[in-house]
């Protein structure tokens, strides 16, 4: 945990901003993977670790902003289960550390919440993605499961992110250290991928890179010679000498911060000619997206700029044909990059997506588009000092994708389906990296992992198999 008085503060800045009501916070519950007691390894609703720091199963807490009261509701352990814990602090104990006095049992809350909403009371609550806490929020509130999420309290919410989106030196400082773990497992995956070794014993050294050090990952990870599939988590293919391995994985600290990297690279040791054409124009765009990060810019208009750089490199192979400003605003580039370029990164690795994309990436004034690919853009408005985010462009040779589109005769215009056939072999391209908005621009988070062509064949020198032509 941080210092309790950071929680405290956090507390008192949602206060002055809702102004006034009752504020339920709900936490997670264990849940089993086949039965009950098995249990799936527990995480915490990442916005209740916000104010309250509290990594433990079935709390819940109250912010009582018009009595200035806060209280956290949960049941001690009896002794019949600290047979199976072991000792453990009390509920009591717990609160003391982020500075609540007040506890009870969680049984307390429901007469809480009625003499609450007796008195028209407004209860704020976000929309929860948990079944679980939608049952809770049925039987406490009387709120079917189907109508929780319309029924939350978007004040709440848009007060949520505006405190969660600014990162505090402290947050910084743990995103510094999930991204220099995520680092250490992307430089350790490239030294040793090899021919014959399967995509699972990537994924496992990923894990086990994290693990040793103290920490877990912050989702599943992505170790695949099918990087055209974007979020592809199986892992029995065998490498050989004729694949790129995409590999997109991120470590999360114990205080649940999350780190989030990709990094394409041959399995042989050395880039085919196609290969380097298509990995150094997703080069080009990162890293002119790179260059665009800044406070007040548009985040959409770094996306589309990472955009028309891919169209400009793949015009100059003649895949793609016509004005890139045109193509881009056409929607005919995500045949190749049908997803957005990044999102914000904190206590989630998709950080807030459970509040909704429309008011974490999203504000009154930037929307959100419907076009395919753009509407896959989950960071759109401007960027403030104290962001944190990820930039991540592709290229993705889809054949059931380029097969539907050729076939409907799409953007004829601007994509040369024939030329596109000498290309379409070669899967998928991704490179990431995480970035902290600053003042005066932004700073890559983390220790550096190799990106140029020369340094990824550089760490791959050790494990090449061959020796170019």
């Amino acid at each position: 945990m941080f210092d309790a008085i950071i929680y405290t503060e956090r507390r008192e800045k949602l206060k002055i901003k809702l102004g006034s009501g009752v504020v339920l916070l709900l936490g997670n519950e264990e849940s089993g993977m086949n039965y009950r007691d098995n249990w799936y390894p527990f995480r915490q609703d990442s916005t209740f670790l916000y104010y309250f720091g509290l990594n433990q199963a079935s709390l819940a807490a109250v912010i009582d902003i018009d009595e200035n009261r806060e209280v956290i509701y949960g049941d001690e352990l009896t002794v019949e289960d600290i047979v199976w814990t072991g000792t453990q602090p009390t509920i009591r104990e717990k609160a003391n550390s982020c500075n609540v006095n007040h506890t009870a049992p969680l049984n307390d809350l429901i007469p809480f919440l009625k003499n609450a909403q007796s008195k028209n009371r407004k209860i704020h609550f976000l929309p929860p993605y948990r079944p679980e806490n939608k049952l809770k929020l049925m039987d406490w509130l009387e709120i079917h499961p189907t109508e929780v999420k319309e029924k939350a309290s978007i004040p709440l919410v848009k007060a949520v992110v505006a405190q969660r989106s600014i990162k505090s030196p402290e947050e910084i400082q743990e995103l510094d250290k999930a991204v220099s773990i995520t680092a250490k497992m992307h430089r350790r995956a490239m030294e040793i991928a090899r021919p014959g070794m399967k995509e699972k014993e990537i994924a496992a050294l990923l894990m086990q890179i994290a693990r040793s050090e103290g920490l877990g990952l912050s989702f599943p990870p992505i170790t695949t010679i099918n990087g055209q599939t974007l979020h592809n988590t199986y892992y029995e293919n065998t490498l050989t000498n004729d694949h790129m391995l995409l590999v997109d994985a991120g470590a999360e600290t114990t205080m649940n911060y999350a780190g989030d990297m990709t990094r394409t690279f041959p399995v042989r040791g050395y880039f085919k000619q196609q290969e380097k054409e298509i990995y150094e124009i997703v080069l080009n765009s990162i890293n002119a997206a790179a260059d665009m990060l800044q406070p007040g810019i548009l985040h959409q208009d770094v996306y589309f700029r990472a955009c028309e750089v891919i169209v400009e490199g793949l015009k100059d192979l003649g895949i793609m044909q016509g004005d890139p400003q045109e193509a881009v605003q056409a929607g005919a580039h995500a045949l190749f990059f049908p997803c957005g370029l990044g999102h914000m990164m904190g206590l989630d690795i998709h950080d807030m997506e459970d509040l909704g994309e429309e008011y974490v990436g999203y504000d009154d004034k930037i929307k959100k588009g419907t076009q395919f690919g753009l509407k896959s853009l989950r960071l759109g408005k401007k960027l403030e000092p104290g962001f944190v985010l990820t930039t991540e462009p592709g290229i993705y040779f889809i054949p059931e994708l380029t097969e539907l589109w050729k076939a409907e005769g799409k953007f004829t215009d601007f994509i040369n389906y024939e030329k596109l056939k000498s290309y379409s072999h070669l899967n998928g391209f991704r490179i990431e990296d995480n970035y902290v908005i600053t003042e005066k621009g932004k700073r890559l988070l983390g220790d550096p992992v190799p990106k140029t062509v020369e340094e990824v064949e550089k760490c791959r020198k050790s494990s090449s198999q061959e020796v170019p032509a």
